[in-house]
């Protein structure tokens, strides 16, 4: 059975309850069930993590990369200017697995500052605007391949 890292990175351990205006009612815990539900259906392993540090982040990518797992990446702030996060992306897909950068909401149609993921030139794909439908889009992307 194939292994998929779901990584979030800082303040979505609020979803629900910061911004729902923006982010949805959904809570972490909720997108969670939901992908681990699908990736069963789909034969695989879903862990999902979540850090609001930086470092953490970074060693699931490195774990990742040891298990030669692809993974679904929500960098949220780090999306714009974490550069140590990006090189921990672009060691795992140059070894060969696939990295699907997620967000919930559309970053371009929000402030300036977010219009720029310094992740993203080294993503696999990119899935933005979709609700919890982004990672479960991506999800199955993953499965395919």
């Amino acid at each position: 059975m194939a292994k998929i890292y779901v990584l979030n990175g800082p303040n979505l351990n609020l979803l629900g309850a910061r911004e729902p205006e923006i982010y949805g009612s959904l809570s972490l815990e909720d997108i969670t069930v939901a992908l681990q539900a699908r990736g069963g259906e789909l034969g695989l392993e879903v862990t999902c993590l979540q850090s609001n540090s930086e470092d953490q982040l970074i060693q699931w990518l490195h774990d990742a990369f040891a298990g030669k797992s692809d993974v679904i990446l929500n960098p949220a702030a780090f999306t714009h200017y974490s550069y140590a996060l990006r090189d921990a992306c672009a060691a795992l897909t140059a070894s060969g697995p696939q990295l699907i950068e997620v967000h919930i909401t559309n970053p371009h149609s929000r402030e300036e500052f977010r219009h720029t993921s310094v992740i993203s030139g080294v993503a696999t794909g990119v899935i933005a605007g979709f609700g919890i439908d982004s990672y479960l889009l991506a999800l199955e992307q993953l499965a395919r391949h």
